[in-house]
């Protein structure tokens, strides 16, 4: 199983969108994506669930998670978004950064835009490790 975590700062927006379209694209029984945060908030953000919901992919039972050690301990891979200098360093774990806008707060036109990013990002990183 290849484990790849998708971390942000809240783990309620950018890394919960990044999950869902790994997950989404991925064999389960080969690969999973989970979303985690360095300061995880209480739920997903309100605009993430609206644009998502626009194109079938329901994340209202996600929760944001804290991203530790102990739960990157056994990932291939990290990708941040935004958490710098708080994302943990996990030896032999391979970190790879997207800078991406966070949605929180910010209107539903740019939101689906940043959704629009991270699913294209997803799709490049799945093409170029030859896991779709």
């Amino acid at each position: 199983m290849i484990k790849v975590i998708f971390a942000c700062v809240h783990s309620a927006g950018r890394s919960q969108m990044a999950a869902a379209f790994f997950n989404q694209l991925t064999d389960p029984s080969q690969f999973r994506a989970t979303s985690a945060g360095t300061e995880p908030a209480a739920k997903v953000h309100p605009e993430v669930l609206t644009v998502m919901n626009e194109i079938g992919v329901d994340l209202s039972l996600a929760k944001p998670t804290l991203l530790t050690q102990e739960l990157a301990k056994d990932a291939r891979m990290i990708v941040t978004m935004g958490c710098g200098e708080n994302c943990p360093y996990v030896p032999g774990v391979q970190i790879i950064d997207w800078s991406l806008t966070d949605p929180k707060g910010q209107g539903l036109e740019q939101v689906r835009l940043i959704r629009d990013e991270i699913k294209r990002l997803v799709v490049d990183l799945l093409r170029e490790k030859g896991w779709n």
